[in-house]
């Protein structure tokens, strides 16, 4: 069986050779680049399973590398997992709705750094079951199809991140329930995931802002979370 490839963007060379050796202690194929257009350009030659991306990078920042990564075609789905300092929350967050799909703050313990990495490429493996079924849905004027990952909002194809589809496939599986925001985490990422409710926040206007006019059908309610119109 193949192993899965990693490409580390980090340009601390202690943290880098950390990384480094407990990835590949893992059982993981690992890469690494110390710069942001270095590393732009191996995801596109290596075409890894995994980036992690630092967002303090020399040259082009981690965010600008993420924006690029998910505007290309050929690495708009190649899941991404930032690397952050304490007290970079605007940044954590601004990473998400670029389409960032985890995050991790430093200091962290090779278990950690090794979890996140097998639950993202876990989730990606299996698109559309964080919710359940795998059945199609069409509600209102969406249609929703979990396997294909593709979603259409009066009849135009929308374009979503990983998170943004799981996020709507959560809800509209069950119109009318109410969702926490805890609920929305775990559910998405897996029980432990730690993240602001802000972040959710962030994520649900990405989303309603992508949808249009579709994108009143997810309700907030006030004090909970939130839930889709039945």
């Amino acid at each position: 069986m193949n192993k899965e490839r990693i490409l580390v963007i980090e340009d601390e060379e202690d943290i880098l050779a950390l990384i480094h050796f407990n990835l590949v202690k893992a059982g993981f194929q690992v890469e690494c680049a110390m710069t942001g257009e270095e590393g732009f350009t191996k995801v596109r030659e290596y075409k890894p399973d995994l980036v992690f991306l630092d967002l303090m990078l020399p040259g082009i920042d981690g965010l600008e590398v993420c924006r690029r990564l998910r505007l290309a075609p050929d690495t708009k789905e190649t899941p991404i997992i930032m690397l952050t300092a304490k007290g970079e929350e605007d940044d954590v967050v601004q990473g998400l709705e670029l389409g960032a799909d985890d995050y991790i703050t430093k200091p962290f313990s090779p278990q950690i750094l090794q979890a996140r990495a097998r639950a993202v490429l876990r989730r990606r493996a299996k698109p559309g079951k964080t919710a359940g079924s795998e059945q199609p849905i069409e509600i209102h004027d969406l249609y929703i199809h979990p396997g294909r990952n593709k979603v259409k909002a009066c009849g135009e194809n929308i374009e979503l991140t990983f998170s943004e589809f799981q996020l709507l496939y959560l809800l509209a599986c069950r119109p009318g329930w109410v969702f926490t925001r805890t609920q929305i985490v775990d559910a998405i990422h897996g029980e432990g995931y730690a993240v602001t409710d802000r972040a959710v926040d962030v994520q649900i206007v990405g989303l309603r802002k992508k949808l249009g006019s579709c994108g009143e059908y997810i309700e907030t309610v006030r004090g909970i979370g939130y839930r889709f119109r039945e």
